[in-house]
């Protein structure tokens, strides 16, 4: 390499989740979770190169989109449960130092499950570092909700014992404004000088504070986690570092919904008999959301790529329109929208792959399912927690209800 880069941004993301599966590549407010730190570190101005270190295809390929560079994947012995972030950056560095004579100076740690980062969070953590030569590294904090001087562990006897003295007589008994101020590391941040790696440890002795905002702190562990995230960048209240536009709401008056067929209403299998005749399987809660938007006066039409008989059968029985045979879907949403005079601010679609993103400028609010192409995922507004057939309409019709109930 020609030049060396000095700051370089490591996202850690392995393949493997217990606690929510697929946990790097999930949907988030439109994005995959990982993509939220690449966009942090590619956005940051001191940031020279941000690197994904992985153990799996999918997510390197994911994060390519993204922008990050994947020059290496990581062995599988460093993506175990047990495995620490330590021997991660070590290979990486050594990695990097071998194949490419690249050593930065910084380091800095991003790590995906942590998403919700100030636009200022790294240039001000680097300067912060670079300000202070004695220091090893910088860390994000926020203040702690609960002071530890409250609290308790139990010994062998099975009796509380005070989890901290520090000096202090019965700290658990005193004024929360007379303890020390605490302070609770969150994972937006490490800042960390190389040679403090080199020397085996991931923070060094000499660690300064990057205080942030609580409202920040999320560290996605399981599905609540997520939800709480998913509401934060939906409410815009918080300035974020985003991968991409904001996704937009359901419109508050929604009069039109276009869905998609295979893959939507369908689980996107097909099974064909000798004689070529087809079948789908569909979900008949599918059908009773369908029926109780249509009370309230919703609109809704399918639109199929394919002519398909079955296709046909199965919109009969719901009762809703269908257009088949369609090459451009996003053509005739404007065509259909602009010949019935039907407000689009009032419209949303329903899709599942690559061929529906063209729609989806067409309408107030893109919807997918939850096992669409990562593509179109990545391009919604809003991605539904149920599978193409397996009630994923009636997952967006009980939405749009409640909404209008509310």
């Amino acid at each position: 390499m020609s030049e060396i880069s000095r700051i370089i941004a490591i996202v850690p993301a392995r393949g493997g989740s217990k606690s929510l599966p697929r946990k790097n590549i999930r949907t988030l407010a439109g994005h995959p979770l990982l993509a939220y730190s690449i966009a942090a570190g590619m956005q940051a101005e001191s940031v020279d190169r941000v690197i994904v270190s992985t153990d799996d295809e999918e997510i390197a390929q994911v994060a390519r989109q993204y922008g990050a560079d994947i020059p290496f994947i990581r062995p599988e012995a460093l993506a175990q449960d047990e495995t620490t972030d330590f021997p991660v950056f070590k290979h990486a560095l050594d990695w990097l130092k071998q194949h490419e004579a690249y050593s930065p100076e910084i380091v800095i740690q991003l790590r995906p499950t942590s998403p919700l980062r100030p636009p200022n969070c790294i240039d001000q953590a680097v300067m912060l570092l670079q300000k202070h030569p004695e220091a090893h590294s910088v860390r994000g904090v926020i203040p702690s909700g609960q002071n530890p001087y409250k609290m308790w562990r139990l010994n062998n006897e099975g009796r509380l014992q005070p989890l901290l003295l520090d000096g202090f007589e019965e700290p658990y008994n005193m004024p929360r404004q007379k303890l020390p101020q605490t302070y609770w590391q969150t994972g937006h941040i490490d800042v960390i000088r190389r040679e403090t790696i080199e020397t085996g440890s991931m923070s060094g002795e000499v660690i300064l504070p990057l205080i942030l905002d609580p409202r920040y702190a999320v560290d996605i562990d399981n599905e609540r986690d997520h939800e709480r995230a998913e509401w934060l960048i939906r409410q815009g209240d918080l300035p974020l570092v985003k991968p991409g536009p904001s996704p937009r709401q359901l419109p508050a008056d929604v009069r039109f919904v276009l869905l998609d067929f295979d893959g939507v209403l369908t689980d996107n299998r097909v099974w064909v008999n000798s004689d070529g005749i087809e079948a789908v399987a569909a979900n008949r809660s599918d059908g009773w959301g369908i029926a109780r938007l249509k009370e309230k006066g919703v609109r809704i039409v399918v639109l199929s790529t394919e002519t398909n008989p079955v296709v046909t059968a199965r919109c009969n029985k719901l009762g809703i329109e269908v257009l088949q045979g369609l090459e451009d879907k996003a053509g005739a949403i404007e065509s259909l929208l602009k010949d019935e005079k039907i407000d689009p601010g009032n419209a949303i679609f329903v899709g599942n792959d690559q061929n529906d993103i063209p729609a989806f400028s067409k309408v107030a609010c893109a919807v997918v399912v939850a096992d669409a192409h990562p593509s179109a995922k990545s391009k919604a507004d809003i991605c539904l927690k149920q599978k193409g057939g397996h009630g994923a309409v009636r997952e967006i019709c009980d939405l749009i209800i409640g909404q209008m109930e509310a």
